[in-house]
């Protein structure tokens, strides 16, 4: 039987006492709870991330404008401003994750992260921190896997669904995967990822 997410504290207990990265009992939950093949698993998550990229290019470079008018090339009007707020790797991260979005609402293809209307997110953290740091495709994908364990746990213990939670629920648990991602990507413990 494998781990079922249930909360932080005992995915932890679990890493220590196997002496394991934090995305192994993830990808063994989704071996022994899904039936999955874990060179399949790894083969999707290559897919899933190239997804997220494309979605990002996508809506940097073409036009994303809805058929209700509503998004009109929002992530390129960001990425081409002159005016700095805070830094040039933010306005990369605002960018991206908008024209991830931005696709999504053109009716694009994209990843549910944990879910449609929270699809930019990830993918405009995960694209941005792998350009600033030079982090390879392998460490994204490990960082997929604890980002799909912790929106596990968030599922059980609040929700994923807008239609349940409102907008930050989606948002927010995508800003909680997100968050997880970086610092596993940048080197912090258990206890800082969670």
């Amino acid at each position: 039987m494998s781990f079922l997410f249930e909360d932080f504290k005992g995915w932890k207990a679990l890493c220590e006492k196997e002496n394991v990265p934090l995305y192994v009992p993830v990808l063994q939950y989704e071996i022994r709870q899904k039936g999955a093949v874990e060179e399949d698993i790894w083969n999707g998550l290559s897919n899933a991330y190239q997804v997220m990229k494309e979605a990002v290019q996508t809506g940097l470079t073409e036009d994303m404008t809805s058929h209700s008018g509503m998004i009109k090339n929002g992530a390129k009007k960001v990425a081409q401003n002159k005016t700095i707020v805070l830094s040039k790797e933010f306005q990369t991260l605002i960018s991206s994750a908008l024209a991830a979005k931005e696709v999504n609402s053109c009716m694009g293809r994209v990843v549910a992260a944990p879910t449609a209307g929270a699809s930019g997110i990830l993918p405009g953290v995960l694209t941005t921190m792998q350009s600033i740091h030079q982090i390879d495709d392998k460490k994204i994908h490990e960082a997929l896997l604890i980002s799909a364990g912790i929106a596990l746990i968030l599922e059980q213990k609040a929700s994923l669904a807008g239609a349940v939670g409102g907008c930050q629920a989606e948002t927010g648990s995508a800003a909680a995967m997100a968050s997880g991602s970086i610092v596993y990507c940048l080197g912090g413990s258990i206890d800082q990822v969670f």
